[in-house]
């Protein structure tokens, strides 16, 4: 079995994070999956998805602060929009994940939750979520 669901986001600013764990495990659920792979996909160049820490409010920032040493606003880029920084980052991070669904639930680490990372907002962002296995 497979099952699409898609939902929106509107996003605040160049480095803001949003779980979405809530949302993408709602869109398993209703897919009737219990065994099987849960793709999240953002088609989008300056934002990514990824899985981190959601127990502490600083690891956003400090992930952030760390991309900005990595890929800092530079002058002698030469993309005319101004945010090659913003593209660079989505490369690093990435627009998919892959996870694990068992039992009708993603299987995710005690600490762990599924950050949209936004680094060109504000915008209105699309996340695609791809559910594939066995029907409960």
């Amino acid at each position: 079995m497979s099952s699409l669901g898609e939902f929106n986001l509107r996003t605040g600013g160049q480095t803001d994070w949003i779980n979405i764990t809530s949302e993408v495990q709602k869109i398993v659920s209703a897919s009737d999956v219990r065994e099987g792979i849960c793709v999240v996909f953002v088609p989008h160049t300056t934002a990514a998805v990824t899985v981190n820490e959601n127990a502490d409010s600083d690891v956003p920032h400090d992930v952030n602060l760390s991309l900005n040493i990595i890929s800092p606003d530079r002058r002698e880029f030469r993309h005319g929009e101004g945010n090659s920084a913003a593209h660079t980052k989505t490369s690093l991070v990435g627009p998919s994940l892959t996870l694990i669904v068992t039992n009708g639930r993603l299987l995710l680490g005690t600490w762990q939750g599924i950050w949209f990372s936004e680094f060109d907002g504000p915008r209105t962002r699309k996340v695609y979520v791809r559910v594939v296995g066995e029907n409960r």
